[in-house]
Formats: structure tokens, C-alpha cells, sequence
């Protein structure tokens, strides 16, 4: 039964995700937590921009080729910049091409070098790989984030937000496809934030998310109960923590979370939803 309901977690933390972030609710597939990455399998963001350019038309190949053009020919940073800007306003505005407009804000990001754009570009693809279905471009995202973040750590060491940044990367990317090193890696990032400030509540969440990941129940209900005493309405607290109960075998108190995520969401589509994990407990 622990596996049933880890099983179908993924697709469902899809279905959360997408209503906080106010997009059209569909129902997404399943991701396990168990590794579902072969050996070897990677992401290419060349491949993949040379596959989205075949797409367009003949006068938006050659516009997009410009650009990359130039940026290959050109070594003044301001108009490598500029062209990076272009290149991400294009995807995102005119074809809402999430994966390629991340990948030019990020460029554009190391090049510029401040904290603010770094920290930018890092948080938008966080919040990015946390909704993206396919496992490879998560782990791919994930590490886009990670350098950002380090980046930005490097210039703001003290920094704890973009700490806990860094380590939801690990958590939400490859951890979550199912690289439990990964999901450590997060965990001690996490865990250096709390040991200095245990009030810290995204830090206490996402450790709480880690710990639901690497089947942790005790600890992961631990966290997030402290979460939800702080914030009674945190959905994405509450739904973990009925994940977390529904893992360790509690089918009582995991259906008064479920219930309670259900109230707060007054959502039929979502409700729908909550009601077939509900049915994988019984």
C-alpha cells in the first residue's frame, strides 16, 4: 500500500503545483520516487533548441539563428547580453517555450554576474522543474539552478533563502526523479539552515518533502507538522503531511489531512483528485 501511494505522488504534486500556480488543472502521470532514469540518459539543451527551431517558421528560424549567431561571433558583453534577452523573450512571448526561455535567462544571468540576476534566474527555474513532468529536463533544470544558486552564494554567503534555494534544487530535481543521494544533498543543505534557525519555514517544509521522498515518515511529519501549527492553510504542508501519514501505514490520520487539503482547495477537479488517493488507502 506504501508503494500505491508513493506511485502516484507525482502526478499529483503536478495537480498541486499547477493550481498554485494558476494554470489550467489536468491530470499528469505518475512519478515514482524509485529510480526511472537508465544509466547514461541525459538531457541535451542543444538537441533540444535545434528540435524546437525545426518547428517554426522559415522567417523565425532565421530570426532565432541570427542570434545565436551573433552571440557566437560576438565578444562584446553588451550585445551578447542583449541577444540573450532577445533569444528569451522569444520563447517565452511568442511560443511559451518555458525550457529555452530558462535556459536564455540563465545565460543572461551568469553573464551579467549580480546577485539579483542570479538569484532570478535560479528561482524561476526552481519554480520551473518543480511542475515539469519529464524526469531528464528536471534533472537538467535542477543543475541550472544549482550553479545559479552557487553563484549567487558565492557573492552572498550568508544568504539563507538562497541556501534553502539550493537545496530544494537537489530535493525537486533528480531527488524527486529518484537519485535519493541527491535528495540527501538537499537535506544537509536544509539542515545547515534550520540548525541556525529553526523558525526558517521553507527550509523546515522542503525537509519535511525530503523526508516524505526518502520514505523518512517520522521525521517528514515531524517537520511539517511544525509547518502547519505555523500556517494552517499551507496546502502543499498539508497534502505532504497526508502523504507522509498515508507512507508510514496511518490511514487515520492521513484521510484528516487529505480532507483537510480538500476544504481548503474547494476545487471539484482537485477533490476528485484527493478522493483516489483516498480510495489507494483502503
Amino acid at each position: 500500500m506504501k508503494q500505491q501511494i508513493l506511485l502516484a505522488v507525482g502526478g499529483f504534486l503536478l495537480l498541486l503545483y499547477l493550481f498554485f500556480l494558476g494554470q489550467t488543472v489536468e491530470k499528469k502521470p505518475a512519478i515514482n520516487f524509485s529510480p526511472i532514469i537508465s544509466p547514461g540518459s541525459s538531457f541535451s539543451i542543444d538537441a533540444y533548441s535545434q528540435s524546437a527551431i525545426q518547428k517554426l517558421s522559415a522567417v523565425r528560424q532565421n530570426y532565432v539563428l541570427s542570434l545565436q549567431n551573433n552571440i557566437s561571433r560576438g565578444d562584446v558583453k553588451e550585445q551578447q547580453l542583449n541577444d540573450y534577452n532577445a533569444l528569451a523573450s522569444f520563447w517565452k512571448d511568442s511560443l511559451n517555450e518555458s525550457t529555452l526561455y530558462d535556459f536564455y535567462v540563465a545565460q543572461s544571468a551568469k553573464l551579467v554576474n549580480s546577485e539579483k540576476s542570479l538569484t532570478f534566474a535560479a528561482q524561476l527555474i526552481l519554480k520551473d522543474l518543480r511542475v515539469d513532468p519529464d524526469p531528464l529536463k528536471k534533472g537538467w533544470k535542477a543543475e541550472q539552478a544549482i550553479e545559479l544558486f552557487e553563484k549567487a552564494i558565492e557573492i552572498d554567503p550568508n544568504n539563507d533563502s538562497l541556501k534553502v534555494g539550493l537545496g530544494s534544487c537537489y530535493v525537486f530535481g533528480k531527488g524527486m526523479a529518484g537519485d535519493a543521494q541527491e535528495t540527501m544533498k538537499g537535506i544537509q543543505q536544509l539542515l545547515a539552515v534550520v540548525h541556525k534557525d529553526s523558525a526558517n519555514m521553507q527550509a523546515q517544509l522542503v525537509l519535511g518533502i525530503g523526508g516524505v521522498i526518502s520514505a523518512q515518515y517520522d521525521k517528514a511529519i515531524l517537520r511539517l507538522l511544525v509547518v502547519v501549527r505555523y500556517d494552517p492553510d499551507n496546502l502543499e504542508a498539508i497534502f505532504w503531511l497526508a502523504d507522509a501519514y498515508a507512507g508510514k501505514g496511518d490511514k487515520e490520520n492521513a484521510l484528516k489531512w487529505y480532507k483537510i487539503s480538500k476544504q481548503l482547495v474547494n476545487n471539484p477537479h482537485y477533490s476528485k483528485e484527493v478522493d483516489e488517493r483516498i480510495k489507494l488507502l483502503k
